[in-house]
């Protein structure tokens, strides 16, 4: 059987993500791309993919149960390095995550359905090839096109021994409109859908553990939704920044982050 994972999001302030650093390095180890940097951090980038509708945009504005998002994730713009082709599936309550990574030379080829090459895959096995396979499926399903640029600063906690836990803490995320496969790092007017806020996720498999139920009641947290691609395409909307589908049935900014997970 299939293990299930969950997600479970808290919007903080920075003095509170700090004091929870505390609590959550007494259980869990610092992950090891975030050792000696600034604040613990290391950058995230993902360009994703929609239809010209805003197919995924939409349904997650409209909270449907089961949905999926379309990303290619990448951590710096140097050539060599590579890029991850990623679906993020929500069914009901759970997280189905699929990710392979490939040459950043590859992708555009991918992209147009070529089948991968041994020469393209970071790695050779099964679930890489299967990942890159459905995130082609569905881009060719929905008509898919770059659609945004999304980039934020992540620390991240991670249990030694397996993968049931995982705590990240996401700082500075930005967001602006790119409509090509481009994966510069660099941002020219991006917005900044949740300000200073820090967004914390409480990521886990099979069931919770009570270290962080302790942590949630402890400091008396209030789960939300903080979608980082929903909410940053529709702030620049808002301003009459984005150019993609058509954005006048969306909530008020004041309300929009409670549609959003």
């Amino acid at each position: 059987m299939q293990r299930q994972r969950f997600e479970q999001k808290y919007m903080l302030v920075e003095d509170q993500a700090r004091i929870i650093r505390e609590f959550v390095a007494a259980h869990l180890e610092l992950d090891e791309n975030g050792v000696g940097k600034p604040n613990f951090s290391y950058p995230v980038h993902s360009l994703y993919l929609d239809s010209p509708e805003l197919y995924t945009f939409w349904t997650t504005i409209n909270g449907d149960k089961n949905r999926y998002k379309l990303r290619l994730r990448f951590y710096n713009d140097r050539p060599e390095s590579p890029v991850f082709f990623e679906v993020k599936r929500r069914m009901n309550n759970c997280i189905l995550k699929q990710r392979g990574g490939v040459h950043k030379e590859a992708v555009e080829r991918l992209l147009r359905g070529q089948m991968p090459g041994p020469e393209d895959l970071l790695r050779g096995d099964g679930k890489s090839l299967v990942a890159i396979q459905n995130f082609v499926k569905y881009t060719t399903q929905i008509g898919a096109v770059p659609q945004a640029h999304v980039c934020y600063l992540r620390e991240a906690y991670v249990d030694p021994v397996s993968d049931n836990v995982r705590v990240t803490f996401d700082r500075a995320v930005r967001t602006e409109p790119r409509h090509d496969i481009n994966f510069s790092t660099d941002l020219k007017a991006p917005s900044l859908p949740f300000g200073d806020r820090v967004i914390l996720e409480l990521k886990f498999t099979d069931r919770f553990p009570n270290w962080l139920r302790n942590l949630v009641e402890r400091f008396g947290l209030m789960q939300c939704g903080a979608a980082k691609y929903a909410e940053g395409l529709a702030g620049h909307a808002a301003f009459g920044v984005s150019h993609a589908g058509d954005f006048r049935e969306l909530p008020s900014k004041k309300n929009a982050h409670m549609f959003y997970a």
